[in-house]
């Protein structure tokens, strides 16, 4: 790999269709910009239309000709999730490439439309049930990609399967290194069902460093403590690199030639916190397989979402 690989590099898009969550800020709106640069039809999935038409105009500014479309999504509530896939499959054949970006971080404690802890319910169960509900169209494009966005906060997170809605007890940033770990359980994890199904589609990770977005910022606003708004928002500029090199590992997750299936990809400067895009190792929980069965077992249960894999000649289905 080049190790100044930036946009520059990402091949002719003409022809792909992309989905991105929470496309309309941050390294979400970034990767979108510079895959519709290239040529892509990128569709923005967000949780508001009205910003979501805002990042789109903006993008139309940078290119006249991009192909950008905005659809709702609000991860937070499988049943919108539903209404999205329900959309989608019904307009488009197939689906060459997904991006599971959209997250939040360290918010107070809240249950999302179906009852789950916020941020384990938005980050992980909101993408799994997403892309098994989208599975028909990615299965039916050739080589297709799921690019699933982590963090480096994965390395302190455990999967509390007695405490995942938070009742018990709930420490936010204990609670997204859960929701961030368990991200790349599914990442693997699904690479080793589309291997044993034998397609030709593929699932690898990212994580963009110490970017600086809005993210850091939404768990102080949504205590309403200001001087935490503040101070998140200090720390963005004085230690975070720009949101679009936050943006290059998913980038290349998504268009580089040479990845694979089950690749994590991040920054490859101060400890993974910003540079260029690199294959890395993530923590070694986060390749534990019976650990990653055991997580999508119970995400099937409480999402209601069943992943239907074809039966391959020889290969039973998993």
């Amino acid at each position: 790999m080049t190790q100044r690989w930036d946009s520059n590099n990402i091949p002719d898009q003409q022809g792909r269709l992309v989905v991105i969550t929470g496309a309309n800020s941050g390294i979400g709106y970034e990767a979108a910009k510079a895959l519709a640069g290239k040529g892509a039809q990128v569709l923005l999935a967000v949780r508001s239309v009205e910003r979501g038409q805002a990042a789109a105009a903006r993008i139309r500014a940078a290119y006249p000709q991009a192909q950008v479309t905005v659809e709702a999504l609000d991860l937070a509530d499988l049943a919108s999730v539903r209404a999205f896939a329900a959309r989608f499959l019904d307009q488009h054949p197939a689906l060459p490439v997904l991006i599971n970006n959209a997250g939040v971080m360290a918010t107070p404690y809240r249950r999302t439309a179906d009852g789950f802890e916020l941020q384990f319910g938005t980050n992980h169960l909101g993408h799994f049930a997403l892309t098994g509900l989208l599975l028909p169209a990615i299965l039916a494009a050739p080589q297709a990609r799921v690019v699933t966005v982590s963090s480096g906060a994965h390395n302190f997170g455990q999967i509390a399967f007695d405490n995942l809605d938070g009742a018990r007890s709930y420490q936010r940033w204990a609670a997204y290194g859960q929701s961030k770990l368990a991200n790349l359980l599914f990442a693997y994890e699904l690479q080793r069902r589309f291997t044993a199904a034998g397609t030709s589609a593929i699932s690898l990770a990212c994580h963009p460093g110490y970017a600086n977005t809005e993210l850091q910022k939404a768990g102080p606003r949504m205590d309403g403590f200001a001087l935490g708004e503040t101070l998140a928002g200090m720390m963005n500029a004085l230690f975070g690199q720009s949101a679009a090199m936050g943006a290059l590992p998913t980038l290349y997750a998504a268009t580089a030639p040479e990845v694979r299936g089950g690749d994590y990809i991040g920054p490859d400067a101060f400890g993974g916190m910003r540079g260029y895009p690199v294959a890395q190792r993530s923590n070694a929980t986060s390749y534990d397989p019976a650990l990653a069965r055991r997580l999508w077992e119970v995400s099937e249960q409480l999402t209601g979402v069943r992943y239907p894999f074809p039966v391959e000649a020889g290969v039973v289905q998993v």
